[in-house]
């Protein structure tokens, strides 16, 4: 990504940026059925979004679509990847296989949109040594070596709660800069590392809520 792509990829709001995704999952899809065009009303109808708001989203990657046409689909696919950084491969270390996170070591899906795990850590012995998914796993003491081998820049968090913060500290003092927390912990962090929040507790709190609100006003 060029220089003037990272400052445009800055300046786009949050909300914005989490739209895209689904706008490129969207035009894969319309891919493989054999189209070659899409427009933002298109788009808009498909994902439940204002067809304004797509072509505001769609503004800030710098691709102009085509008068009564719409934009290229081959095109639009190749600058929303490399604009939300998919086309470039990211290593990750995975610390905490537990379930969840034995899972994530599962997911090959997680490549394609360039995130790279090349390794998991625990603090059980039972786990050392073992190959998930063609991915190793570590005793936890042997995360600093091996970020001096691997060079690791991103860290996904699936430990237990009351150990996301201190394994936040051992991971940050290890040069990882960039988490994926999927605790229910906040966690506290320096101001130069990158924090992603992915808590399926508070989105499930989330869902009841809306689920309890229905039923009451039935």
């Amino acid at each position: 990504m060029a220089n003037e792509e990272i400052k445009t990829a800055w300046k786009i709001p949050e909300p914005s940026l989490r739209r895209l995704p689904w706008y490129l999952a969207f035009v894969k899809l319309l891919k493989q059925k054999g189209e070659c065009y899409i427009s933002s009303t298109q788009i808009a109808k498909e994902i439940n979004v204002d067809s304004s708001q797509v072509a505001k989203d769609l503004s800030f990657v710098n691709i102009a679509g085509k008068t009564r046409v719409g934009y290229e689909i081959d095109t639009l696919i190749n600058v929303l990847e490399d604009f939300l950084g998919f086309t470039s491969s990211h290593k990750a270390f995975l610390f905490g296989v537990g379930s969840l996170g034995a899972a994530l070591l599962h997911d090959s899906g997680l490549n394609q949109y360039g995130l790279e795990i090349v390794a998991g850590f625990d603090v059980r012995e039972d786990l050392n040594g073992k190959v998930i998914h063609g991915i190793p796993v570590f005793q936890m003491r042997d995360f600093p070596k091996k970020q001096k081998e691997l060079r690791a820049t991103i860290g996904i968090i699936t430990v237990p709660v009351d150990k996301a913060q201190e394994v936040t500290d051992e991971i940050i003092a290890g040069g990882i800069k960039a988490l994926w927390n999927f605790t229910p912990f906040r966690i506290r962090v320096p101001e130069h590392v990158v924090v992603q929040n992915t808590s399926m507790y508070a989105h499930l709190a989330v869902m009841f809520n809306r689920l309890n609100s229905i039923q009451a006003n039935k």
